[in-house]
């Protein structure tokens, strides 16, 4: 019997404080989205914004914070997890103090830019550190599940604080609340964080692959984005599409040439790496896309106010916050595959659920669709990141987890662009920004929601279903070649083929 199963070694002094701490700086960086959701209407009206105006003020922080993940891990990787987190966190209060005093759409675009800067440091950075403090699976999959809870707190408080904060101080306070809060946070990491030496670099820090994936995300991002104003079949964007394939498929070839890559692009090959990063970019792509368009569902249909619009949408945090530790505990004990699908599954009912959504539909007959994707969510995002990090070895977990949060974002970029595209399609231009639709507007914009709920419902089960295939690969073949390749980078023999209970374990893992 495997003692450490039955008896899981207990966590070291101080690991569930730097739990809270790094969980702290994950509700910063998800918060800010849902009150910047919440203040769009308010935003539009005060600068004269359009709707491609608002879409680039929550895609400009993701588009950054997406594409600078994977450099941003891998530095921390190398450089410090604390001292990198700490950068991130201070990075990010910067930016919401420079948005909440801009004057122009084009000095808050620029404040919403260096924010990005922060969670691409903080994400990475607290996954990293959860991996260093946790060596037991069980009780690492319960940090997860607290870690990841942070998210469904900020989505739970963040529509309905972001309400009250709109209606007291007006929009800029959804940016200069951030400030105080950051700078609290700081003083807290510096105290309680404890300092894990870097990993040991085997050869300088690979500057090209660096520029190769930062470019091909944020040209993909940028595509998309685009795509709104433009068109998805105008030269521009065909052209940016393009370019971003390029320099990602470059990525891979040069990263492969590497003894000590970025980037080992060999995970790819272990098919459960792969579904779980293939279930982060839907998950988040179905989540966010519905959090920002039924925030003005609420406002620009029904008339509510953002206070009234954020407790709309609180059954969706609430539910998330919920279902992300009772997960943690179910990896713990049945391994991540059967929440995973359960998530994906529970958030594909609640997306079908919302089609019978009218513009008059009151809060009472939905909430529970609401807690459906938000709960789904929840379930699905402590194994599929469990997943990810325990893929490869605690000195480089910060590689593994920038991948998998880099695939989230741009998830997130996809679903903004693409729900906004049919929410908007038949939507007459050159109204009044932030202002009521009329009756016909209002049937128009739910019917385009329709339409994007259909997608999103579609994917999360097809996932569900591709999910379920790779895990079955999985335990055929055992996950073996990351297993060579790490072997290979430390310069030891090929690893002979684990047992079945090693495998088994593996798996939890």
């Amino acid at each position: 019997m495997h003692m450490g199963a039955s008896h899981p070694a207990a966590a070291p002094r101080g690991a569930w404080a730097a739990v809270v701490i790094v969980a702290g700086g994950l509700f910063l960086a998800v918060m800010s989205t849902t009150l910047v959701s919440v203040a769009l209407p308010s935003i539009g009206a005060d600068l004269r914004a359009g709707p491609a105006d608002l879409e680039w003020i929550v895609d400009a922080y993701v588009l950054v914070y997406s594409s600078l993940l994977v450099a941003g891990g891998v530095i921390g990787d190398r450089r410090g997890r604390k001292e990198i987190f700490l950068l991130g966190v201070s990075t990010f209060g910067l930016g919401s103090l420079v948005t909440g005093l801009a004057p122009s759409v084009g000095i808050l675009l620029v404040g919403r830019v260096v924010q990005g800067l922060g969670p691409a440091l903080i994400i990475p950075g607290s996954l990293t550190i959860i991996r260093a403090i946790f060596e037991n699976p069980r009780q690492r999959a319960q940090a997860i599940g607290l870690w990841s809870m942070a998210s469904g707190l900020a989505l739970a408080v963040g529509p309905a604080l972001g309400g009250l904060l709109v209606q007291g101080f007006g929009w800029r306070g959804v940016f200069l609340f951030n400030v105080p809060l950051t700078v609290a946070l700081v003083l807290l990491a510096a105290q309680l964080l404890p300092r894990l030496a870097p990993a040991p670099a085997r050869g300088p820090f690979d500057w090209p692959g660096a520029f190769l994936t930062t470019a091909g995300l944020a040209l993909l991002a940028f595509a998309v984005i685009q795509s709104q104003v433009s068109g998805w079949d105008a030269t521009p964007v065909l052209g940016l599409f393009a370019a971003g394939i390029v320099a990602l498929s470059g990525f891979v070839a040069w990263e492969r040439r590497l003894g000590d890559p970025l980037v080992d692009v060999c995970l790819f090959l272990r098919p459960a790496f792969t579904a779980a990063n293939a279930a982060g970019f839907v998950v988040f792509f179905a989540f966010v896309g519905a959090i920002v368009y039924f925030s003005e569902y609420f406002q620009l249909v029904q008339g509510h106010s953002p206070v009234a619009t954020g407790l709309d949408l609180s059954a969706i945090g609430v539910a998330f916050a919920i279902g992300a530790p009772i997960s943690g505990r179910l990896v713990g004990r049945v391994g991540p595959l059967k929440p995973m699908l359960a998530g994906l599954v529970l958030g594909g009912i609640g997306s079908f659920g919302l089609l019978r959504l009218e513009p008059q539909t009151g809060i009472g007959a939905i909430w529970w669709n609401f807690a459906l994707v938000g709960g789904g969510a929840g379930i699905c995002l402590t194994p599929m990141t469990q997943v990810a990090v325990s893929a490869v070895g605690a000195s480089r977990a910060g590689m593994a987890s920038a991948i998998h949060n880099a695939l989230r974002q741009v998830g997130q970029i996809f679903g903004v662009a693409v729900f906004g595209a049919f929410v908007f399609a038949r939507l007459p231009q050159g109204g009044e920004p932030g202002s009521l639709l009329d009756s016909t507007q209002a049937y128009l914009f739910v019917a385009g929601l329709h339409h994007a709920l259909w997608v999103s419902g579609v994917t999360l089960v097809a996932t569900a279903m591709l999910v379920a295939l790779l895990f079955s690969r999985e335990a055929t073949h055992g996950g073996g070649q990351s297993r060579v390749t790490e072997r290979r980078r430390s310069g030891g023999p090929p690893p002979t083929r684990p047992s079945r209970a090693a495998s088994t374990e593996e798996r939890a893992q």
